[in-house]
């Protein structure tokens, strides 16, 4: 039998459940162009730039450049590997190009202001070891640097965040539309 009581709480149980579903988050119209990859004017493996500022709702786009490269979100502590819970970002080996830039990006949406982390996950030639990573959003009032990342990443071993190399999750395959 229900009492006023209870009838509140119910009540106050079904608004508490309606009001924390996710927020959508409304587009700045802001677009960061992140280049993963290798070329002579660039001179070597990393991703240009490197370290961005974003706002919540802007979007981050990577363009491929040659060879085959990859975009998988990791922590801090663990450069070189993908987040523990599988949760991350990850674009897949969907842009090989031999020359010029791949005809589709890796788009995604800013979704909070965390530090966010990220490496190429190509094993031919110890990209994340080599200096291929990068960060959105670096609390520079910190000690968790890129440059300290980057020295991390030297010693680390790349991992895949998935046995199918085409996978991809947190983002968006779409066509390159160059300015």
């Amino acid at each position: 039998m229900f009492t006023t009581k209870s009838l509140l709480l119910t009540a106050a149980s079904f608004l508490t459940l309606t009001s924390a579903a996710p927020q959508a988050i409304k587009s700045t119209g802001v677009v960061h162009r992140i280049f993963a990859g290798s070329t002579v004017e660039n001179g070597g493996l990393h991703f240009e730039p490197q370290n961005v500022v974003a706002s919540i709702g802007d979007a981050i786009e990577f363009h491929f450049l040659p060879k085959n490269h990859t975009v998988v979100q990791s922590s801090f502590d663990k450069p070189c590997e993908p987040l523990a819970d599988g949760s991350g970002v990850f674009s897949g080996f969907n842009f090989r190009t031999d020359a010029g830039e791949a005809p589709n990006v890796f788009r995604f949406t800013v979704k909070n202001n965390e530090p966010f982390w990220y490496y190429c996950s190509q094993t031919n030639g110890d990209h994340c070891q080599k200096g291929m990573s990068g960060v959105i959003n670096q609390n520079f009032n910190g000690d968790k640097t890129l440059a300290r990342y980057k020295e991390k990443a030297k010693t680390a071993v790349t991992k895949q965040p998935s046995a199918d190399p085409l996978k991809f999750q947190g983002g968006e395959i779409v066509p390159n539309k160059p300015l």
